[in-house]
């Protein structure tokens, strides 16, 4: 059966981005630090051409994707990304959760959904038997955890303490009882795979 899995890098003071972050600054000031994992070791904005992510950082992510059949973001994610290039980074059906749905590129493989629960159960049937993966930013997390349909979540911790910027779970009001399901480590990052135990 498909899972919904959410999956977010934080910082050890739990911030996913430094301040300032908008379109080519995604992770705001001296935020790519926290992307050490994503691009293979230390990057700046200025970084030109395609890096990857190495060793268990790239094992983790080839794992979780390739369960994967169809993602999920949103807005604030896809403008600091600047669109991707106008095509989906995955390859696979990308939903924004957005409050213009009207403004939805026309191609691209990207679909723009009003409200996180319709993007997740778009995202289901486009996955066809294939799990969906929530990737944020943060408000669409806490957004979808708060209407309890993330059955799994990863917090990737690195290992960086950034002292100002978004936190993940600013405004979040909720209690969440998580089961631990697995951690993995690599020089930049730890990955933390929890159950969403659902009451």
């Amino acid at each position: 059966m498909a899972s919904v899995l959410a999956g977010i890098t934080t910082s050890i003071d739990g911030y996913i981005t430094g301040p300032n972050d908008g379109p080519g600054m995604g992770l705001g000031e001296n935020g790519e630090r926290l992307h050490y994992w994503v691009f293979g070791g230390p990057w700046s904005y200025a970084d030109e051409g395609p890096r990857a992510p190495t060793g268990e950082d790239g094992a983790w992510l080839t794992d979780t994707m390739s369960s994967v059949g169809a993602v999920v973001g949103g807005r604030g994610t896809y403008e600091a990304a600047r669109h991707w290039g106008g095509e989906s980074p995955w390859g696979l059906p990308f939903f924004i959760v957005t409050h213009r749905p009207q403004e939805e590129p026309a191609d691209g493989g990207f679909t723009f959904v009003s409200g996180v629960e319709t993007a997740v159960e778009r995202a289901l049937q486009a996955a066809s038997g294939k799990d969906v993966h929530v990737m944020g930013g943060a408000d669409v997390i806490r957004q979808a955890l708060a209407a309890g349909i993330v059955d799994e979540l990863t917090i990737i911790i690195a290992p960086v303490v950034m002292g100002a910027g978004k936190r993940l779970f600013d405004g979040f009001s909720q209690s969440l009882d998580l089961e631990q399901l697995g951690v993995r480590q690599s020089r930049h990052a730890t990955f933390i795979q929890y159950r969403v135990q659902r009451s």
